[in-house]
């Protein structure tokens, strides 16, 4: 009898990234039945709870730290409460930038374990023998350092897109998948791709937004580009802590 242990994703930024990560996590746990030679059967399924509330816009809270309505901590910490009253043990925050109050998120809550996913991708990279890092992600989740502070403590360099296309990324991601207008996202995520590859060379493109893979999947334009998804990393991980596991290269 395989024994799991109940775990919870925080969603809702957006609702389809949220969706999708379930989809992420639930391959990740057949993946891991069939790692270890048992048959994949519904039942072997560890009890998992998504979240999907609604929290306002993260990158905009970060450009104004002012107390009010627009401020995401407040909503992300009774999703959280509610996972922890379902019995969850490990929790993935289907966000990025959501991030930048991952630390508070962890002090209000000590009985459960908070993922981080800058460092589980970084942890992940180095495993790998990755050693350069190019970086697509959010204004907010640039202006916080999220992923460069994980990526130098692993010894990973990070680099980071030019102005321009920083403005690029942020059209893909609110006109683009947001609006679900998913070609108008597939064009800005992958210009801004090539370049980075151009510019780099044979790197690892890190997609560091859940929205940036929804807009992608399947692009013909960036077929031959490393691409890695910070949420199929972190969804493989929150299976790891499902079946009682140390987390292990995605």
């Amino acid at each position: 009898m395989v024994v799991t242990r109940v775990v919870g994703i925080l969603g809702g930024m957006g609702p389809a990234a949220g969706a999708d990560f379930v989809r992420l996590f639930v391959e990740a746990c057949a993946g891991l039945m069939r790692a270890r030679g048992e048959p994949v059967r519904d039942q072997a399924f560890p009890e998992h709870w998504l979240a999907q509330v609604p929290v306002p816009d993260r990158t905009g809270a970060i450009d104004s730290a002012t107390p009010g309505a627009h401020q995401p901590l407040e909503p992300m910490l009774q999703a959280l409460g509610r996972l922890a009253a379902l019995g969850s043990r490990a929790v993935a925050i289907a966000c990025n930038t959501a991030h930048a109050w991952h630390g508070t998120l962890q002090a209000r809550f000590p009985h459960i374990e908070l993922l981080h996913v800058a460092r589980e991708v970084s942890a992940h990279l180095a495993a790998e023998g990755v050693r350069d890092v190019a970086l697509m992600a959010t204004e907010g989740t640039y202006r916080i350092g999220l992923y460069e502070h994980a990526m130098a403590d692993a010894g990973l360099r990070c680099h980071l897109p030019l102005a321009d296309e920083r403005r690029q990324l942020m059209r893909g991601i609110y006109d683009g998948v947001k609006a679900g207008d998913m070609a108008l996202a597939e064009a800005c995520f992958s210009e801004v791709a090539l370049q980075l590859g151009r510019r780099h060379g044979d790197v690892a493109i890190v997609m560091g937004c859940t929205e940036i893979p929804l807009g992608l999947q399947g692009s013909a334009a960036v077929g031959g580009l490393r691409l890695v998804d910070p949420a199929r990393v972190l969804a493989c991980a929150l299976a790891n802590r499902a079946y009682d596991m140390p987390s292990s290269p995605a």
